[in-house]
């Protein structure tokens, strides 16, 4: 089954169709903002940009995982700020949008199940910042929450289909826990110390209001 889901999903036909279901997802942003129609189409522009620029900074690995995942450029901030700025329907569409494409740029499958868990569920994850969006520090807060949410797929993930490579004497929940955690948690903490900028804060919050 590995060889068939690689084959596909690098595959012209595979990318074409995984691309339409990317563009359904954009769409879907619009169609769940339930306010003007120029608000609607507002919040699709902006995440289409918010995607693009996440898609551009994954290519800049600080390191790379040898079964997947690896610690970029501040690409998942974009993802957040989505659910952050629009809500976190919105936030999770436009994960889920973000995850296709990865899907497409860099496919890395085993089973059907993995690939929901590891690309659009694990980066949908990251629009729960909306959950929290509208509380003090609910940036800060929408930056955790969101990596969380992905944390968890990546290890179910991990615990179900990649617990063969569990070094002898570890447990395989243990192994999937450590693992994901160190490329998630090092990019959370950069994260994290990015917003600390002044500049930046006012001008997401500026979006934000503009929103």
């Amino acid at each position: 089954m590995y060889d068939f889901m690689q084959t596909f999903f690098t595959s012209l036909t595979g990318q074409i169709v995984t691309a339409l279901a990317a563009l359904l997802g954009l769409l879907a942003i619009a169609g769940v903002t339930r306010k003007q129609d120029r608000n609607s189409v507002k919040a699709m522009v902006v995440s289409a940009i918010c995607i693009a620029l996440a898609m551009a900074l994954s290519y800049v690995r600080v390191f790379r995982m040898p079964f997947g995942g690896s610690v970029t450029l501040f690409s998942m901030l974009f993802i957040v700020l989505i659910g952050y700025w629009y809500g976190t329907a919105q936030g999770i569409l436009a994960g889920v949008t973000y995850g296709l494409l990865q899907l497409i740029a860099d496919p890395y499958v085993v089973h059907p199940i993995q690939l929901l868990l590891d690309y659009p569920l694990a980066f949908g994850m990251l629009g729960l910042s909306g959950l929290v969006g509208r509380r003090p520090g609910g940036l800060y807060m929408g930056v955790i929450v969101g990596m969380l949410g992905r944390f968890l797929m990546h290890v179910l993930s991990g615990l179900a289909f990649f617990a063969m490579y569990t070094p002898e004497g570890w447990n395989p929940l243990a192994y999937s826990v450590v693992y994901n955690i160190s490329y998630l948690g090092v990019e959370g903490m950069f994260t994290l110390l990015l917003l600390t900028v002044p500049q930046l804060k006012v001008a997401i919050n500026r979006v934000r209001v503009a929103a």
